[in-house]
């Protein structure tokens, strides 16, 4: 096997990305304290076509050295809007017509494998703190709750990689 060249990788250009028809997911962010965590996010959402990124409250906003580093180019392609408040990205997004999907442990939700996406909807992800998780106030406003099933002893993921894990399972799920 020989490892592909990025030119032989086809990627698109940022222009390409941006006129490019997007995935039916926003992700927001919800006081997610690491600029790494989000850089790293933004990096995912370009390569599911994610809609846009919505950063709340804590949430660092490019540009900014540590997001820059994790995102490589991302917060260049990606769309994105600053809340004060998440409260008041997931009301707006409701209003646009978005299900809110909170991804966190809770009682009543359902494991990512379970959890089946309408063709034709829209989805807001959020994803919380990295300790305190999504804040009970818009946990308060989601449609649903995810969780991804673990089965070590550890009982969370990193941001980043739930993000990375949702959208995929989600992504392959709303593909032709």
């Amino acid at each position: 096997m020989r490892k592909l060249l990025n030119s032989e990788l086809g990627r698109k250009t940022v222009a390409q990305f941006r006129k490019a028809d997007k995935s039916p997911f926003v992700i927001v962010l919800d006081n997610v304290r690491s600029q790494s965590n989000v850089g790293s996010v933004f990096r995912t959402a370009d390569a599911f076509l994610t809609k846009k990124l919505c950063l709340c409250g804590i949430t660092a906003s490019p540009p900014h050295r540590d997001i820059q580093k994790t995102a490589l180019g991302a917060t260049e392609s990606v769309t994105w809007s600053y809340y004060q408040k998440t409260i008041d990205a997931v009301n707006e997004l409701k209003k646009e017509g978005y299900r809110i999907v909170g991804i966190e442990q809770t009682e009543g939700s359902v494991e990512l494998q379970h959890f089946n996406v309408e063709k034709g909807e829209k989805y807001a992800l959020v994803f919380g703190h990295e300790v305190n998780g999504v804040e009970q106030e818009v946990l308060d406003q989601c449609d649903y709750c995810v969780e991804i099933p673990q089965f070590g002893t550890k009982h969370s993921f990193n941001i980043a990689v739930s993000a990375g894990i949702v959208l995929w399972e989600l992504y392959r799920k709303t593909s032709p």
